[in-house]
């Protein structure tokens, strides 16, 4: 038999993947999870830059934003420019919020080397507590719950490994990649304790804290920053199953990638405890632009556009501003 050399056999067995998935080869390598998006200039009469982080420091209006949120935005954004023309430019940061908090927030940070403004008009998180972080050091004062969503399990379309539920997680059979525990609030705050919940949490982690690592050589991956890394590597063959936001699903079925979803039950799915909190930072440059997106978010329009792209909506009750809680004096030894 005549012996392939190596780096040929890996690009026929790509193609013969892809042409399973239906993808193309050149789709795989172009590993798109979606980072293109994590910077976004909305400019009102319907142009989109993309990277450029020196508009934080000169937009109409800046927000920062949990990651997950990224496929929301055009439709979001245009809507919100429609009704307030004025608003020439919103430029929109999606990443893990813990990230925000910590890099951009609290101390300078740099995005693909370049120095990012550290007071947005608006910062989200799918964690109220980073809000009352920045409570505590007088930045913000006052919040909004605007969206909910629910964890689900992602595996190519047609479930090849028969995923059944979140137990799953711990076949010895199955390969699976989790968002890393670091700095992807999904697994920190949700996942883990989903999988604590169910007993499960050493056999699948084996309580490993790393990114972009083995937690389990070959049997438990964390991703390098976002969760939305899982559906490449579904599509390239390098996992089975994937803990995602159920928004993550609708999205790649939305743009005609082969996946689904495997739905988790509640309590599991943590429904009950994801809520995107979202506040305006009191050093922002556009107070007055902020207060009318806070105003837009609480809007019926608004939500249905959350609701259009799988997320749950949020309560009119939820959507009142209120003040986020003030830090408890610490008493004084005597």
């Amino acid at each position: 038999m005549t012996k392939i050399p190596r780096m040929l056999g890996t690009l026929i067995l790509s193609a013969a993947l892809a042409a399973l998935v239906g993808v193309t080869p050149a789709a795989l390598a172009a590993k798109d999870v979606g980072k293109g998006h994590d910077h976004r200039t909305f400019h009102a009469n319907g142009k989109i830059d993309y990277g450029k982080i020196g508009d934080s420091y000169k937009a109409d209006l800046v927000m920062y934003l949990a990651g997950n949120q990224f496929m929301v935005m055009q439709d979001l954004i245009g809507d919100f420019q429609k009704r307030n023309p004025d608003i020439k430019t919103v430029f929109v940061e999606t990443i893990p919020p813990g990230q925000i908090l910590k890099g951009q927030l609290l101390k300078q940070g740099k995005i693909a080397g370049h120095k990012i403004a550290m007071n947005p008009d608006l910062f989200a998180s799918v964690n109220v507590n980073h809000l009352k972080k920045l409570r505590a050091k007088d930045m913000m004062r006052d919040y909004m719950i605007y969206t909910h969503n629910k964890l689900e399990l992602e595996v190519l379309e047609g479930n090849p490994k028969h995923i059944k539920g979140p137990e799953d997680l711990a076949r010895d059979d199955v390969v699976v990649t989790l968002p890393n525990p670091l700095t992807e609030g999904i697994f920190k705050f949700y996942g883990s304790k989903m999988l604590k919940m169910l007993g499960i949490y050493e056999k699948v982690t084996a309580n490993k804290q790393c990114k972009s690592c083995w937690a389990i050589e070959g049997k438990t991956w964390f991703t390098s920053r976002h969760h939305r890394e899982t559906p490449i590597r579904l599509l390239e063959g390098k996992t089975d199953v994937g803990l995602v936001w159920t928004t993550e699903i609708t999205y790649q079925r939305s743009i005609g990638r082969k996946i689904e979803g495997v739905v988790i039950p509640p309590p599991y799915n943590m429904q009950s405890k994801v809520a995107y909190a979202i506040g305006a930072l009191k050093k922002g440059r556009n107070q007055y632009n902020a207060t009318r997106f806070l105003a837009y978010l609480g809007t019926d329009e608004a939500q249905d556009i959350y609701a259009k792209h799988g997320f749950i909506r949020a309560t009119q009750e939820e959507r009142r501003l209120k003040p986020l809680p003030t830090p408890a004096m610490k008493s004084r030894a005597h």
